[in-house]
Formats: structure tokens, C-alpha cells, sequence
């Protein structure tokens, strides 16, 4: 007697790409400097899974907080940013996700268009759930933000340790969350990290120098006043490569007063 064969199920959960058309709806990347960002993924990249936060002067300042999850960053806005005080709740309001590009993106949207103004790289790095199990990492996070409640570990450079975002309401046209510091050694209620940490982690710069397009502050032995601002990295370099290899120009030697009387009779 034959038997057909037996197919055997795939047990690994998978979910479909993320779409990006409501970031692309709502960006005209022809007067915007923004990544429009390539089509979503659900591959589990192999460094780890990234997180971005990004201070955001629109029209108020806010941080944009991002966990990658799904080929996509999932964002919020946090009107306050985080904090380091377990006691503090602070309001992050769902947003549309952004492509993983935009973990790069330091510079100014321009006015008038969507989330116009300037836009400061303030803290990255890696982050992870904050308990594992026998599931992927992914699927352990997707499940906590399907139920609204997504406890995660940030390794950044700013924000390290172990936090949760909450939902608190679904309904709304942004889903509304609280972003919270949970109580380890990390978490410090006379830290506040918003205010003590005000430039760029990967430039330095402040948000004034970004928003005047200037890079990092050139440093050298001559008066820096009467220097031009020299505009990225690169050419600081290279400026500061032919400075060292020019040689210097000669002193003109000084006239003496017989020198100049004999000058001035030839004139």
C-alpha cells in the first residue's frame, strides 16, 4: 500500500515586509534630503538589531525614537525624550515606520515640508529583548509590541539598560505609548540625560552648527577668525595636509632710511 509523503511544516513564525508607502506618502524626496529607503525586509540582520534616536526641532522639539523590527525602524515621537527616572512616563506617540536608512539621516528637512527642520543624530546603537526564549529575538519583540507591551535592553551610547514601551491607546489616529525606564543599574532619577547631552554622536556638532550646514569646529595653531569654515571632515584634512607641507613665505626685509632716499630720488 502507498502512502504519500508527509510534508513537514516550517515551526519558524514569519511576517511579512513592512510597507513604507505612508513614509513615502507623506515625503517629496526631490526637495528633501531624507532616504527614501529600499523595499522592507523581514531578514534578521546579522549585527544585531538597531535603535536610533533622533532630536527633532519641527515645529516643537521633540526626540524620534526607533527600534528596528520587521526590515523597517517602528518610531515614536517623544515630546520630552527619555529618562533615566523609573518614576517618569513619558509620552511617545506612534508614528509611521521609516526605512532602516534613516538610521544615518543628521541634517535639516526644509521648511515647509513634512517634519521640516533639523534633525540631530543623539544617540544609536543595538538593542535586544529583555528576556529570550526558545523564539527568534524578533518574534519575541514583534509579539510584545502586537500586545502593547514591548520590554527591550538598549546598548547605545547614551541609553544602556533595560526599558518598556506601553501602549495606552489604540484607536487614535497615533497610538499613544508610554516610553519608561525600568529600575536597574542603569537607572538614575538625578540623571537627566536630555539636558546634559546636547550634540551629535556621530559628528558633534550642536543643533545650531547643524543647521547652518558647518561641520565639526576646525582646530588649529593660526587665528581661526580670520580662516573661512572649512565645510566636512575631508577637506580639513587635506587643508590641514597642505598647510604642513607649504613653505613659508619670505619676509620682506626692511628699507633702511638710505634705501628709501634712494628710492625716492629715482622716483
Amino acid at each position: 500500500m502507498a502512502f504519500a509523503p508527509l510534508s513537514i511544516m516550517p515551526t519558524h513564525k514569519t511576517t511579512p515586509p513592512t510597507s513604507l508607502a505612508e513614509y513615502k506618502r507623506k515625503r517629496d524626496f526631490t526637495k528633501t534630503a531624507e532616504p527614501a529607503g529600499r523595499a522592507a525586509t523581514a531578514r534578521r540582520p546579522p549585527r544585531g538589531l538597531r535603535f536610533v534616536v533622533q532630536k527633532h526641532a519641527a515645529s516643537r522639539l521633540h526626540f524620534d525614537f526607533r527600534l528596528e523590527l520587521d526590515g523597517v525602524m517602528k518610531s515614536w515621537a517623544v515630546p520630552k525624550g527619555p529618562s533615566y527616572d523609573p518614576s517618569a512616563r513619558r509620552l511617545a506617540m506612534e508614528v509611521e515606520d521609516h526605512p532602516i536608512e534613516y538610521n544615518a539621516f543628521e541634517g535639516t528637512i526644509p521648511k515647509g515640508q513634512y517634519g521640516g527642520g533639523t534633525v540631530m543624530l543623539w544617540d544609536r546603537g543595538t538593542y535586544e529583548p529583555e528576556q529570550r526564549g526558545e523564539e527568534d529575538d524578533e518574534d519575541i519583540l514583534r509579539a510584545g509590541y502586537d500586545r502593547g507591551d514591548l520590554k527591550f535592553i538598549l546598548h547605545g551610547k547614551r541609553l544602556k539598560g533595560s526599558w518598556v514601551l506601553v501602549r495606552m491607546r489604540r484607536d487614535s489616529e497615533r497610538p499613544q505609548w508610554l516610553l519608561i525606564k525600568h529600575r536597574d543599574a542603569f537607572a538614575d532619577p538625578t540623571y537627566d540625560v536630555v539636558a546634559e547631552a546636547n550634540t551629535s554622536v556621530a559628528t558633534r556638532r550642536t543643533m545650531e552648527q547643524i543647521a547652518s550646514g558647518r561641520s565639526r569646529v576646525w582646530q588649529s595653531d593660526r587665528d581661526e577668525s580670520a580662516e573661512k569654515p572649512v565645510r566636512n571632515a575631508s577637506l580639513a584634512k587635506r587643508a590641514t595636509r597642505a598647510l604642513k607641507g607649504r613653505k613659508p613665505a619670505p619676509v620682506p626685509a626692511k628699507k633702511t632710511a638710505s634705501k628709501r632716499r634712494a628710492a625716492a630720488t629715482r622716483r
